[in-house]
């Protein structure tokens, strides 16, 4: 079956396909959003470290300046005020580094959010394709990458020109100034050099972050085979389901016919409907309906009832009234209290006349039921 194109993959990822792509490690990022949070961490940082970074900086470069005949001739002397300088300015840089240690991780969960898949850093063989690689070069997400490239560059060129050019007395006029105040006013310069940058490259993340969110969701679309597939494969295969569906029923059937022998009374339609009714005192607070069905299920609980003996007996209106209006193993509905009441005290006298003899019980006709539990069946 030839591979689906992209025109074929019209209907959006669904929330399972959204999830197992998570898990693969595939999730909407923005390497600009990335450097905007950290350009902008690094340009606060500096900002609110500019002096004491800058005054921690002037003193060690005074202090490593500075010639001290002794040192020239002790090489452990040199290597100790060495280790000084460099712990001094990393000390001073360590409040700069935390920052952007913490954007490093937080620039990232912005779009997208936290994920850690071990699939995504596991290996690829498929990647190492020259073919596929030579298409991914000339594809048109390649094409997209380049032109959102040039494009930056040329934005943040332009800005980062215009700046220099604004500042360049500024520069120049350092070297005029002693190392106490130029550190800080370089640092400051910096700093404002990139904030400029940065405001640039907010454009760019404004473009960029949607541009992102657009391609991650068009590459993870469905065809409708994949949507059905996807369906087939959570809710499983409709035949599956119908034959496991037919099993249970036929598995509940049994059980139900397993019933009949131990009921009282089978009260039937008298041949579209059937049901079994069973009640022991002092168990049930009401007779239960053990078994019912109609048509070939009706004509079967009939004649498992003749087989053993149980009392069967023509009351279509109470059948019908008892099939609608009760689940198997429900108690009677109390509006059929009376009705069954009368067809139970049959069976009793049926079952003593049986063992004693005399005179044989009327059979009920006619038994009652209450208008609002009449069930009509068209025939």
């Amino acid at each position: 079956m030839a591979e689906e194109s992209d025109l074929e993959k019209t209907e959006p990822a669904s929330e399972r396909r959204l999830e197992k792509a998570r898990e693969e490690g595939n999730v909407a990022r923005s390497r600009e959003l990335t450097t905007l949070v950290m350009l902008s961490t690094a340009i606060g940082g500096l900002w609110f470290t500019a002096e004491s970074l800058g005054g921690t900086l002037s003193a060690a470069l005074r202090r490593g300046l500075q010639f001290e005949r002794g040192i020239a001739y002790e090489p452990q002397q040199m290597l100790a005020r060495t280790a000084w300088m460099v712990m001094q300015t990393l000390l001073a840089m360590a409040p700069l580094f935390a920052m952007m240690v913490v954007a490093a991780v937080v620039a990232p969960m912005m779009l997208g959010g936290w994920l850690l898949s071990g699939k995504a850093v596991s290996p690829n063989f498929g990647k190492l394709d020259p073919l596929a690689g030579i298409a991914r070069m000339f594809s048109t997400q390649s094409l997209a990458e380049l032109v959102k490239a040039l494009a930056k560059s040329l934005l943040i060129g332009g800005v980062a020109y215009l700046v220099i050019m604004d500042d360049l007395e500024h520069v120049m006029a350092l070297l005029g100034q002693p190392e106490s105040t130029a550190l800080p006013h370089t640092i400051m310069l910096v700093g404002r050099s990139c904030a400029l940058i940065a405001a640039a490259l907010v454009l760019v993340a404004l473009v960029d972050v949607p541009w992102q969110l657009w391609t991650y969701y068009k590459k993870l679309r469905m065809s409708r085979e994949d949507v059905r597939q996807e369906h087939k494969e959570s809710e499983g295969d409709p035949h599956i389901k119908a034959q496991i569906r037919r099993q249970q029923q036929a598995i509940a059937k049994r059980r139900m016919m397993a019933e009949v022998p131990k009921a009282d009374i089978v009260v039937t339609n008298p041949t579209h409907f059937a049901v079994a009714l069973k009640y022991i005192d002092g168990d049930m607070r009401a007779p239960r309906v053990v078994a019912k069905g109609t048509d070939l299920v009706a004509q079967r609980i009939r004649e498992i009832a003749a087989d053993n003996k149980v009392a069967i007996l023509e009351a279509p209106p109470l059948t019908r009234a008892l099939y609608k209006h009760t689940r198997l193993g429900d108690e009677i509905p109390s509006g059929l209290y009376t009705a069954v009441a009368e067809v139970l005290a049959w069976v009793y006298q049926l079952k003593r006349w049986k063992s004693e003899g005399g005179e044989a019980p009327r059979t009920p006709i006619d038994v009652a039921v209450p208008d609002e539990l009449q069930y009509t069946v068209a025939v």
